[in-house]
């Protein structure tokens, strides 16, 4: 087992910060391990095949060397396009008042950034180099890591998903859409449900 695969083992951690928050989405957050492959089971009205299809991707990404690049250039579209009254300073995201962001804001900054042409591909990058800091800090499972960090990869994970939801029967279908490729959904469509927590890092 590799360590992307390793780090991604059935956890209850991993099914209630990464699939609890998109239950009003798929109503079936669980994961149930297949013993014969290791995998999640792919269940009806679940996320567990997308979710297979992600970490087989992260198993291929070569993560950036600053992921917060990544997040950042996502931070700069809802900017400019939406408008948002928010900037980058001193290595910190913050709002008009001065005040860095909340960890909620600062995962609906990423999901709404990745609305953009490439933007789900800068979500895989920033969720690789994530990943792999945390593994090079010794945080060899999603259950290890620090819990501010391991609550924004979890939104990052999460916001991976939501934009794909529309997109899994295609992608079963075809082969793997080009990294980046997003779909604009309607505002109307139902949003992700982040958790709360103290800052993000």
């Amino acid at each position: 087992m590799n360590k992307i695969r390793r780090f991604f083992e059935a956890s209850d951690f991993i099914t209630h910060e990464v699939l609890r928050p998109l239950s009003h989405i798929r109503g079936n957050w669980d994961l149930i391990v297949d013993q014969a492959t290791g995998r999640y089971m792919d269940e009806e009205g679940s996320f567990a095949w997308l979710f297979n299809h992600l970490i087989d991707e992260l198993e291929q990404a070569h993560p950036p060397a600053r992921y917060h690049d990544s997040e950042d250039r996502l931070g700069e579209e809802v900017r400019r396009r939406l408008n948002w009254d928010i900037a980058k300073c001193n290595g910190k995201w913050i709002n008009r008042d001065v005040r860095r962001l909340h960890p909620s804001d600062y995962l609906a900054m990423l999901e709404q950034g990745a609305f953009r042409t490439g933007g789900i591909g800068e979500l895989v990058q920033a969720a690789a180099g994530r990943i792999h800091a945390a593994i090079d800090r010794g945080q060899l499972h999603f259950d290890d890591m620090e819990w501010s960090h391991q609550v924004i990869l979890a939104g990052v994970l999460a916001a991976i998903l939501y934009h794909r939801e529309p997109q899994e029967s295609w992608i079963r279908k075809e082969p793997p859409p080009p990294t980046g490729t997003a779909t604009c959904l309607p505002d109307s469509r139902p949003k992700i449900k982040f958790p709360i927590s103290k800052d993000n890092k």
